[in-house]
C-alpha cells in the first residue's frame, strides 16, 4: 500500500511540474462542466499532439478524466487526487509556518530596533 501511494503522489508532483500542464488544470478549473480538447487546447501556442501528450500525463496522474461523447473528448477536472497531494503537503506545512513565523518575527523585530534616519534635505533649484 505504501508503495503504491508513493508512486501515485510522484505521478502527481510529476504532472503538476510542467507549467503547460497546470495551465491546463487552472483552464479546467474555468470551465464547470468541462471543456473540450479543442477548447482547452485553443489558447496555447502548442500543437494539438503536443497537448494531448499533456493530458495524458494529467489523465495518468488521475488529475483529469476524458469522456468522449461521439467524436468530442469532454476533459473534465478530478480533484481527489489533488486532495491526496494537499494531504501530503499538509503534513510538511508545520514546518513552513514555523519557519515563516520566526523569519516574521526577526524582521519585525529588526525594523522596531532600527532608529529612522532624517531624510534628505531638499536642495533649492539654484543649487544645481
Amino acid at each position: 500500500m505504501v508503495k503504491y501511494q508513493e508512486a501515485e503522489l510522484n505521478d502527481i508532483f510529476a504532472a503538476l511540474a510542467d507549467p503547460t500542464r497546470r495551465a491546463l488544470l487552472a483552464r479546467l478549473e474555468e470551465g464547470k462542466d468541462g471543456l473540450s480538447v479543442s477548447e482547452l487546447a485553443q489558447p496555447f501556442d502548442v500543437s494539438l499532439p503536443a497537448v494531448m501528450k499533456h493530458l495524458t500525463v494529467l489523465s495518468n496522474a488521475g488529475l483529469i478524466r476524458r469522456q468522449k461523447t461521439g467524436r468530442t473528448v469532454n476533459i473534465r477536472l478530478q480533484p481527489e487526487k489533488m486532495a491526496h497531494a494537499m494531504a501530503w503537503l499538509r503534513r510538511y506545512e508545520r514546518f513552513w509556518s514555523d519557519g515563516l513565523d520566526r523569519l516574521a518575527a526577526f524582521v519585525e523585530d529588526r525594523t522596531k530596533n532600527e532608529t529612522p534616519t532624517d531624510p534628505p534635505a531638499p536642495q533649492d533649484q539654484e543649487d544645481r
